[in-house]
This record gives structure tokens, sequence and C-alpha cells, in this order.
């Protein structure tokens, strides 16, 4: 079993940068893809990131692509969100999940096995 905890939300204005983090507990956290997601109110939860165990490989929502950047460190057992030029529509609490197929690039939440309990981020205009 693993265990997410995500940090490093917070109020920022837009055009500014975040990092954010979710750290892992248990042992299988570097053979697992993580991903995150955000739910903004009253909408569904979506894909933002995802990166394959050995962080060979990522792949972005669109409305992501060249601002953020996901990566891990599988000996911290921590993965990040860099987020930059934020916007006010990249406002919504944000989730990392991991994903028992370490190889996988999946950007359905269905799948994703374990879940953090979500940071908020809050971008202002």
């Amino acid at each position: 079993q693993v265990q997410l905890v995500e940090s490093g939300g917070g109020l920022v204005q837009a055009g500014a940068s975040l990092r954010l983090s979710c750290a892992a507990s248990g042992r299988t956290f570097s053979s697992y893809a993580m991903g995150w997601f955000r739910q903004a109110p009253g909408k569904e939860r979506d894909f933002v990131a995802v990166i394959i165990s050995n962080g060979a490989g990522t792949d972005y929502a669109d409305s992501v692509k060249g601002r953020f950047t996901v990566s891990r460190d599988n000996a911290k057992k921590t993965l990040y969100l860099q987020m930059s030029s934020l916007k006010p529509e990249d406002t919504a609490v944000y989730y990392c999940a991991a994903l028992t197929r370490g190889w996988s690039t999946r950007k359905s939440s269905s799948g994703y096995l374990y879940w953090g309990q979500g940071t908020q981020v809050t971008v202002s205009s």
C-alpha cells in the first residue's frame, strides 16, 4: 500500500510559479507511474500530467503543456509538479495518484489505485 501526501499549494498571482510535491510512503513508489490531476469547484477531476516509473516518459494535458513539468525522485519517494506562468484557470485542488502499471501514461483517473488528499492552488488575476 502507498500513502501519498501533497504539499506546496497556495495563493499566487497570475504569471507566478509554484512547485507541488507529493511524498510517498511504502516500498514500491519506484515501480508506480505517478499522475497529477486537478479538480476545480463544480467540475470533474481532470488529468494534468503523468510520469512513468523510471521518469523516462511523461505526458501532459494540452492546457498545461509548456508551462508545467512533472518529475520524480525515486530515492526520495517524491513526485513533483513545477508550475509556471500560472493562470486563473489553473485554480483547483491538485491531487497526486499512483498507477500500478509503471510503464503507463494513462490519462484517465480510473485505474489509479492510490490518491493523496489534495492541495489547493489558487491563482488570482
